[in-house]
């Protein structure tokens, strides 16, 4: 088996992410872009662990070689858990992220800053050719902001407050970031499976 495995995703701030998180591994790291014709998997799933599994399977069975897909997104409590696994899609199927932001801004008009709490969710799944899979999750705990701040980032970072220091996440730098994000405490705790994982992805 090769130790190429595909991302499921064309977000390039994603890919950047979690390229950096797979440093040291020994695995070759790919994105979509580099499989014309890949499917674009309708993230149909009621749970982000649904949509995590479904893009990894689709992407898997594409290419042939393991595919690690990640849905992720923002869940804020005042808002009963929204935009959740509607994050990308807040402001509607054509949403950009300012517009995602904006409409977050609006529905949080008039909520006090210490009720705006918050988490970024992720789950991250790695699907083999042959069906072994491994499903992880992780978190990073904060609040929303009333207003943007930082250059850095993608999504809804800049409104988000990262409890530490008080700054937003935009405002952090990659590697700070990383380690304190949901993407990055869903990564770790992907690679503490991965030695089984892969292993028995290899026997198939």
């Amino acid at each position: 088996m090769s130790n190429e495995i595909v991302l499921a995703t064309r977000n390039q701030g994603k890919i950047t992410e979690l390229a950096e998180l797979l440093k040291g591994t020994g695995l070759a790291v790919l994105g979509l872009d580099a499989f014309p014709g890949a499917p674009e998997v309708e993230e149909t799933g009621e749970t982000f662990e649904d949509n995590a599994l479904l893009k990894a399977r689709a992407i898997a069975a594409f290419t042939g070689i393991t595919a690690v897909a990640d849905d992720s997104g923002l869940a804020v409590d005042a808002l009963s858990g929204a935009p959740g696994v509607r994050s990308a899609r807040y402001a509607g199927e054509d949403a950009t992220d300012a517009t995602n932001n904006a409409r977050l801004l609006r529905e949080l008009s008039g909520v006090p800053l210490e009720k705006r709490t918050a988490r970024f969710v992720c789950v991250m799944a790695a699907v083999s050719p042959s069906g072994d899979e491994v499903v992880v999750r992780g978190e990073w705990e904060g609040r929303v902001a009333d207003q943007a701040r930082g250059e850095g980032g993608f999504g809804y970072d800049p409104l988000f407050v990262d409890p530490v220091d008080g700054r937003h996440a935009a405002e952090l730098p990659r590697d700070e970031k990383n380690r304190r994000s949901h993407r990055g405490a869903a990564m770790r705790a992907l690679l503490s499976c991965w030695p089984d994982f892969w292993k028995s992805a290899k026997r198939d």
